[in-house]
């Protein structure tokens, strides 16, 4: 179908402001202008309360932030992974995102601010992720959470590190995961897919800039085949947590996170799959301007409030 109209004002907005393009500046630099153009939290999505938090990691701290719904402890919790293709993206570009997922879903969301690249290139940024994930479990008490009702989520990136978070508790024995989100995961070293070079420029997120992040994120192409970069290509999905994955019609993205949604059912898992027509990467950040993206906000909600029980 044609571009959303809403969609198409934020690309018009984007393009007259002419900032340079994110994979032409210094990965310092390409955060800030991320943060810069943050939407702001949206007063009626706002959690009732957020904590800033610090917990051992295997490279050193790992700053968590806890949004807590309304309602009474223990809450189920969703541990939530920022898109930004591994170099930029922080607690502060998805505040507002995580405040309207916890409102909305009724859950205990925690954001993981795990390495970034060129820093700290893979495996670091997944066990920055599978760390906070054990954690969360093994402190759930503390915290005021249900050990025995965690989800993992995220966006783009942090599409990826939930769903290899998923595959890690499967592979170590635990946490105990009860449900993956996976909003325009990124889930394959691979671009030249149909919807990589339909949508390679002009969408907000392109081909270029994915070229840009992984090269950043691996020190070798070499990675390309481990199921903890690219899921897709993973010989084992079976026994993975059940799946909803949320997809953008003009996204380069779009062809993996539907081609992995079918490995996951292949494998037995459980999926629930959406692709949200006439939407762009990174649509899921702008509910207060797209009406399709507090559509996918309220999906994602339904599903973690029926499967986690939420109050």
């Amino acid at each position: 179908m044609p571009l959303d109209p809403q969609a198409k004002i934020i690309l018009e907005e984007d393009a007259a402001r002419n900032l340079p393009p994110y994979n032409e500046l210094t990965p310092p630099a390409a955060r800030k202008q991320m943060l810069d153009l943050a939407p702001p939290v949206d007063p009626v999505l706002m959690a009732q309360r957020v904590v800033d938090q610090r917990i051992p990691g295997p490279g050193g701290e790992i700053p968590l932030r806890l949004y807590y719904p309304k309602g009474d402890p223990p809450f189920p919790v969703v541990v939530y992974f920022h898109g930004g293709g591994w170099v930029i993206g922080d607690l502060d570009t998805h505040h507002a995102l995580c405040h309207g997922l916890s409102t909305s879903s009724g859950c205990l969301v925690v954001a993981v601010d795990y390495r970034l690249a060129p820093e700290n290139r893979y495996p670091a940024a997944v066990e920055d992720a599978y760390a906070a994930t054990c954690w969360i479990a093994e402190n759930a008490k503390t915290v005021q959470a249900d050990a025995g009702r965690i989800a993992v989520a995220g966006d783009s990136a942090g599409g990826t590190q939930a769903t290899v978070v998923a595959m890690m508790a499967r592979d170590r024995g635990k946490p105990h995961i009860v449900m993956q989100v996976l909003v325009y995961p990124i889930t394959d070293y691979n671009f030249n897919t149909p919807s990589y070079l339909k949508n390679a420029d002009g969408y907000m997120l392109t081909r270029d800039l994915m070229i840009w992040f992984w090269n950043h994120y691996l020190t070798s192409a070499d990675f390309a085949d481990d199921p903890y970069v690219s899921p897709l290509r993973a010989d084992d999905l079976n026994h993975l947590p059940q799946a909803l994955i949320l997809t953008a019609e003009y996204d380069p993205l779009c062809d993996e996170g539907e081609a992995y949604a079918r490995r996951l059912q292949e494998a037995g898992v459980k999926v629930n799959l959406t692709r949200y027509d006439g939407m762009i990467h990174g649509f899921f950040r702008m509910t207060s301007r797209i009406d399709k993206a507090r559509q996918a906000l309220d999906e994602v909600a339904g599903h973690l409030r029926r499967i986690l029980k939420a109050n």
